[in-house]
């Protein structure tokens, strides 16, 4: 985009290249095993995004939600699952402590997280409460100078090869009372549940955090007790907005193995990509890409300026996700049976975009958000 700076067109050219050589030669193998990618998931420390919002004073690369949709966008072109995990760890966990957390707790977890010494994870979803996130039951409850948890996160990213994890609690009866600590496996903070199978994004480790009576002490709370509505807000416009660059990035690799097949394959005696129908299917989903990518940069741009907040980031959210599966679902349709088998890659972008549908907030709650908001608005 025009008004990207030089440090963001060299973020966007090191990932591209990273992605290229370290994620998309093993992606559909990582997608077959259903195995996480996690010596590619180390040399993103190296490469230096693995704390791409955090501050330069704890290793971070000082950056903001432009750079992290870049690095989405262009991870999400490769592997899909790798990226899932990549948001997760820097989005959900790191960004959560650099805006949140205390100047001693930043100085002890933010290191090792963006070195990738550490791998990072967010609990809120429950095995009852997903799309009702202020709902949730997870209990801390003090004793003494420490807090003893009790409860189940379902649903969480990198479950099974976190250290840390940067989890919601309830620590008082009315709804908006939460509260948030930061855990360490290595002090049994929390156990890791079965592994969920999934449909896509299979090479993303998916699991469950388990506290059964777990004591930790007072210092890993997060602010305040009842703070924490406020910053569970805040941070889901910045996921809305990243996650759906790694839909951008599955958008634009579909249109990309659109053009190579439509080149190479053959009916009739001559190249499918001199077929009318054909060329429609390419231009018009090469053209929503565009549209997806102006609306999203604008969108994270504004972000970063302070202009835009849950309204557009919902907008985002639910618009990008939706088109992409459609481009994902053309591909498919492009490339014949081919495309419905697993020769080519269409079929597994398909499968891990419609995540992107459902996490971070489901396609209907987006609708009722973005509703909601308007409606109040005009009655100010």
């Amino acid at each position: 985009m025009w008004y990207f700076t030089e440090e963001e067109r060299q973020i966007q050219d090191v990932c591209r290249d990273f992605a290229r050589n370290e994620l998309a030669p093993v992606a559909e193998k990582h997608d077959t095993d259903e195995t996480f990618n996690l010596d590619a998931f180390k040399k993103m420390g190296e490469l230096g995004v693995l704390g791409i919002t955090a501050d330069p004073n704890y290793g971070g690369a000082g950056m903001g939600c432009l750079a992290a949709t870049i690095v989405m966008e262009e991870f999400g072109k490769a592997c899909a699952s790798s990226t899932l995990s990549y948001l997760a760890h820097s989005i959900l966990c790191v960004n959560n402590i650099q805006n949140n957390a205390s100047e001693e707790q930043k100085q002890k977890y933010l290191p090792k997280l963006i070195t990738g010494e550490h791998i990072g994870c967010m609990g809120m979803s429950e095995p009852e409460y997903g799309s009702d996130a202020v709902g949730i039951q997870t209990r801390a409850k003090k004793d003494g100078s420490d807090y003893i948890l009790n409860g189940t996160k379902m649903w969480i990213t990198n479950a099974q090869y976190s250290d840390i994890a940067y989890v919601y609690t309830r620590t008082g009866d009315e709804r908006k009372n939460l509260s948030t600590f930061i855990l360490e496996k290595d002090k049994g903070h929390f156990d890791v549940g079965k592994p969920i199978h999934k449909m896509g994004m299979r090479a993303s480790p998916t699991g469950e955090l388990i506290f059964d009576n777990t004591k930790v002490a007072g210092e890993h709370l997060v602010g305040n007790e009842g703070d924490s509505i406020y910053h569970m807000m805040k941070n889901l416009e910045i996921e809305r907005i990243t996650i759906a660059g790694i839909s951008l990035g599955i958008a634009q690799a579909c249109v990309d193995q659109c053009i190579k097949y439509a080149n190479e394959r053959q009916q009739f005696g001559k190249n499918i990509g001199e077929f009318q129908m054909i060329q429609r299917m390419i231009a018009e989903m090469a053209s929503e890409t565009e549209m997806m990518r102006s609306f999203l940069y604008n969108t994270a741009y504004q972000y970063d300026q302070g202009v835009k907040g849950a309204t557009v980031a919902a907008m985002v959210k639910l618009v990008i996700p939706k088109l992409a599966t459609k481009i994902a679902l053309d591909a498919i349709q492009l490339h014949g049976g081919y495309g419905y088998s697993r020769e080519f890659p269409v079929e597994r972008m398909m499968r891990d975009n419609k995540l992107n549908e459902i996490g971070a907030g489901t396609n209907e709650v987006m609708v009722m958000i973005i509703a909601k908001n308007l409606l109040n608005e005009a009655l100010k």
